[in-house]
């Protein structure tokens, strides 16, 4: 389904470097770890995030599961495990682990959500998803969201940050997705789908068919089970020392469980 119209939201990255800082964050989880009601019957309320309502994750409204409409939520970001950013990162940090968690606000082919936490040019950000896990089975196990969107040419450039994605059982060995395009189609990095599922659209987020972002098959990289998620940016852009831009490299909305070994 496109979006007509929406204005385009541009990052605009700066040029040089700059320093890059490093932040853990093991004892973040969700603040809301009851189950996401996507169907807007009620029973869950309120928001997911404790920012900002613009930067928030609605956990009511949206589409109707099997189960009646509630959503776990560890079929999304419970945990943030550690970050390293990068050269003019920033955005969405005051918001954490919140802005990452709960399902994508997607903005459709025109728009990018501001629903995101930006990882700075060579940046990194581990995950993982409380007591759940994503499990292989037939077709894509996950979803990865970030902000990408179309330009409006009549090529139909994406204005894309990709990212590598590597996945773990354990933490501490990771099996990675190869990320080396440097041009459209990137093939396996994340971060270059327009995202169209929100909680509000009835599009799921599960559905890799139509939520838009990037789908990822742990048959890929010979697993069957992992806990963890890492991405790292692989954009180039640097930033001038000083630069008040806080939005360089990728930017993570949130990750969906499709195949998840707690439904």
């Amino acid at each position: 389904m496109k979006s007509l119209f929406f204005p385009a939201l541009v990052f605009v990255s700066a040029v040089a470097a700059c320093s890059s800082s490093s932040t853990t964050a093991g004892g973040n989880t969700a603040t809301d770890a009851g189950p996401i009601d996507l169907n807007g019957d009620g029973d869950g309320g309120g928001y997911v995030d404790g920012g900002a309502p613009s930067m928030q994750h609605p956990t009511d409204g949206g589409f109707a599961t099997a189960d009646g409409g509630v959503v776990r939520a560890d079929r999304f970001i419970v945990k943030l495990e550690s970050a390293t950013y990068g050269a003019c990162a920033g955005f969405g940090q005051a918001q954490l682990p919140g802005i990452i968690q709960g399902p994508p606000l997607g903005g459709g082919d025109l728009h990018g959500s501001l629903d995101v936490l930006s990882l700075g040019t060579g940046g990194e950000v581990v995950v993982s998803f409380g007591d759940n896990a994503i499990e292989d089975a037939p077709g894509p196990d996950f979803i990865v969201f970030e902000n990408a969107f179309e330009i409006g040419s009549a090529m139909g450039d994406v204005f894309a940050e990709p990212g590598e994605v590597s996945v773990s059982e354990d933490g501490t060995n990771w099996k990675t997705y190869p990320c080396t395009a440097t041009a459209a189609p990137y093939g396996a990095c994340a971060g270059w789908h327009p995202v169209y599922s929100t909680p509000d659209n009835g599009i799921s987020p599960f559905d890799p068919k139509t939520a838009g972002g990037d789908a990822f098959d742990l048959a890929d990289v010979g697993l069957t089970e992992v806990r963890f998620v890492r991405i790292v940016d692989k954009t180039s852009a640097a930033c001038a020392m000083g630069s008040s831009i806080n939005t360089n490299g990728f930017d993570l909305d949130a990750i969906s469980i499709i195949h998840a070994k707690t439904p």
